[in-house]
């Protein structure tokens, strides 16, 4: 369920991208959830139309999905339409999007663009949106080029074709004996919401999604002059598959509706924010050993691991200042240090555990937060019960911190009232002394706290940029002086970006 603080910073967003009556229909979903049109419209008196319109909006740019599910007992069924939060919320990252692709297929960056300012096109439609971009006086690319530049984006996973439009999902169905029940997938497990089950129906197969438009050898309407847009006396059967391999392009091309992964740009900025947030701790001479080991990365089994090749590491070490005298077993023992395993599916291949590392960045930003809120004596009893994992009894937090026994009274009873801790009250099973003592634990809410306190902290970021685009339309006198401060908070707000993906994407 998201957070109120989560639902108007993801309203704020379509607010500004689509105006007050987008934003208005897509509030009503993120409160409510799923509901059909009909539920919609009552709920916010307004016309069938304006909401239809909307809803189209929304699915156009991804932020929606429609599903179909039973009315009734008989075998009618009613759409009802379900907002994406997360696809909302990663709006704000389409800059970061776009230097990933910058960094692995530059030349494919403006289809990528296209796709993420309009949501779903096909590929004549980017093929005409490329044209169009083309400048006076520079060369327009041939649509074999747009294609090529395509098809690396869909290789490499970065564009997918989009989903089932109108999927059927039974939401009792999962109330049903587990005898009754067909097997599904292991990505369909029980601790997935409602929600996550209805985009998982809607997703089609990784071979449907990642199926490249297909080139073909006899193209008569963008023939030109290719010198082999024509076999003489081929075979009847290769005639045949080649009707069907240019049916098959049309329809790629003509019909299909393609749109940005934005799991694989989340995955690869994951992968960015753990190489980059252990290099600090790396000793000497570790650190061209860690570059090298997501350099070497290639395919991956999913998206809490990355997996190199000992090859493939090897070769970036040796191509890195002092890395050509570095052996096979001084790397191997380097990589181990790291926490880098062999791969159970490759002997010859390194895997870490993305998790770990994040898990562990996700405890800093917490105790960070309590040394700035609180200081250090609660930084140091903050971490204690994190590390210990289970309820630690006041004494033994005292004897393990060597702090005064007031302080640690007066900052436990800070964190309590403000929801970080939770305390126990225990009775002595000794008869002697006292009777009863307290035992303390990080709050189990905690996290989901702290994640709406950065949703409450990014809205107030993009609250107060507004206010100062607004200030500058109207023609105020400190022009200069608010535009270095717009500039400011939008910096500031990419990076307050990176901790919400922190807690909420990776």
């Amino acid at each position: 369920m998201v957070s109120q603080h989560g639902i108007l910073l993801a309203a704020g967003i379509i607010f500004d991208h689509f105006g007050p009556l987008v934003s208005k229909v897509c509030r009503c979903l993120l409160r409510h959830g799923a509901l059909p049109l009909q539920e919609i419209v009552r709920r916010l008196d307004l016309s069938p139309g304006q909401v239809k319109n909307s809803l189209l909006v929304l699915i156009q740019h991804n932020c929606v999905q429609a599903f179909s599910s039973p009315r009734g007992g008989g075998d009618k069924t009613a759409t009802h339409y379900l907002a994406i939060f997360d696809n909302i919320l990663h709006r704000l990252r389409f800059s970061k999007f776009l230097s990933v692709i910058r960094a692995d297929i530059p030349e494919s960056e403006a289809l990528l663009e296209g796709l993420l300012h309009n949501g779903r096109l096909t590929f004549d439609q980017l093929v005409e949106r490329a044209i169009y971009k083309v400048t006076e006086g520079s060369i327009r690319p041939a649509r074999e080029e747009i294609r090529m530049n395509f098809n690396k984006l869909v290789y490499a996973h970065y564009v997918e074709r989009c989903p089932k439009p109108e999927p059927f999902v039974d939401p009792l169905q999962d109330e049903q004996p587990t005898s009754t029940r067909k097997r599904v997938p292991k990505t369909v497990g029980k601790d997935l919401s409602f929600d996550k089950k209805v985009v998982n129906t809607a997703a089609l197969s990784d071979a449907e999604k990642f199926s490249e438009i297909p080139y073909i050898t006899e193209d008569a309407s963008h023939a030109n002059d290719s010198p082999h847009s024509a076999i003489a006396g081929a075979k009847r059967k290769h005639e045949a598959l080649g009707v069907d391999e240019e049916l098959n392009s049309t329809i790629a091309e003509n019909e299909v509706l393609w749109r940005a992964n934005f799991e694989k740009f989340i995955f690869c900025l994951k992968k960015k924010f753990c190489a980059e947030r252990k290099k600090p701790k790396l000793r000497v001479g570790t650190r061209p050993i860690w570059e090298a080991f997501f350099e070497a990365n290639l395919t991956n089994k999913d998206d809490n691991s990355v997996t190199s090749p000992l090859n493939g590491i090897l070769a970036r070490v040796g191509q890195k200042e002092g890395g050509t005298s570095m052996t096979i077993d001084h790397v191997t023992r380097v990589l181990e240090e790291l926490n880098c395993s062999p791969s159970s599916e490759d002997p010859d291949a390194f895997t870490l555990d993305l998790s770990r590392i994040v898990e562990a960045s996700r405890y800093e930003e917490m105790e960070s937060l309590v040394k700035k809120k609180y200081g250090q004596e609660a930084f140091t009893i903050f971490r204690l019960l994190v590390t210990q994992d289970c309820p630690v009894e006041t004494d033994k937090i005292i004897d393990t911190t060597i702090l005064d026994k007031q302080i640690v009274h007066g900052t436990l009873y800070k964190l309590w009232k403000d929801d970080y801790i939770d305390s126990e009250r225990i009775a002595s099973g000794t008869g002697t002394g006292n009777s009863q003592f307290f035992v303390w634990r990080v709050k189990n809410t905690f996290q989901e706290q702290f994640i709406d306190n950065l949703y409450h902290a990014a809205l107030n970021l993009r609250q107060m940029i507004n206010y100062i685009i607004e200030l500058l339309l109207e023609g105020s006198k400190d022009e200069t002086k608010l535009r270095h401060r717009k500039n400011i908070l939008i910096l500031a707000l990419t990076r307050h970006d990176d901790s919400l993906m922190l807690f909420h994407d990776f």
